[in-house]
């Protein structure tokens, strides 16, 4: 599936893993962003749905990114979905949202249970001054992150967690009283 209208100015931030699953269940779970906390709590904070609707295509969120001398808010809406092969994201971060980006997820089955992940991220800087801090640290910065997300992402699924794991919410949102302004329970919850 080829990237979004936006051309990309820099080289993007890769990274990869192997994950003995299924595709089509880390495929789920990646495309649900009430699910991600539990991988990207490490850099990305305050994650916040913006909606209801979690899952799949029109599913948004916002989280303040933690970068050094760099922390900024981004939104970040799922586009295009192709299960259990794609998932692109449109992100807007910086200043006024100038900062326009996307993120690619890719699964590929490498052999019966085993996936390969591959996560590429980009970003054109919408000011020169988001241009400069972008350089200096935040790329790298976030190459490695974005590394021990896939890691963290992989342990979820190979080892199993005790607890159950961390889920965004809706800011301000009750659910007990969905089903007065139009929205039943079990259609949010999936």
């Amino acid at each position: 599936m080829p990237p979004l209208t936006i051309p990309p100015p820099v080289l993007p931030v890769r990274a990869h893993t192997y994950i003995s699953a299924p595709r089509e269940d880390i495929f789920d779970f990646i495309a649900d962003l009430a699910n991600r906390p539990a991988w990207t709590d490490h850099f990305a904070t305050q994650f916040r749905l913006d909606h209801p609707k979690s899952h799949g295509v029109g599913a948004s969120a916002r989280y303040r990114l933690e970068a050094p001398r760099y922390r900024q808010w981004v939104e970040t809406d799922v586009v295009d979905a192709e299960r259990p092969r794609a998932l692109v994201e449109a992100t807007r971060a910086g200043r006024l949202g100038r900062t326009r980006g996307e993120i690619l997820w890719e699964l590929s089955r490498e052999g019966r249970d085993l996936t390969r992940v591959d996560l590429t991220i980009w970003s054109k800087p919408g000011t020169p001054r988001e241009a400069v801090m972008e350089r200096l640290g935040a790329r790298p910065w976030l190459r490695r992150r974005a590394k021990r997300a896939l890691e963290r992402l992989r342990t979820i699924f190979e080892e199993h967690p005790e607890r159950p794991i961390a889920r965004a919410t809706v800011a301000a949102w009750e659910p007990l009283k969905a089903p007065r302004f139009g929205t039943g329970v079990r259609e949010v919850s999936g």
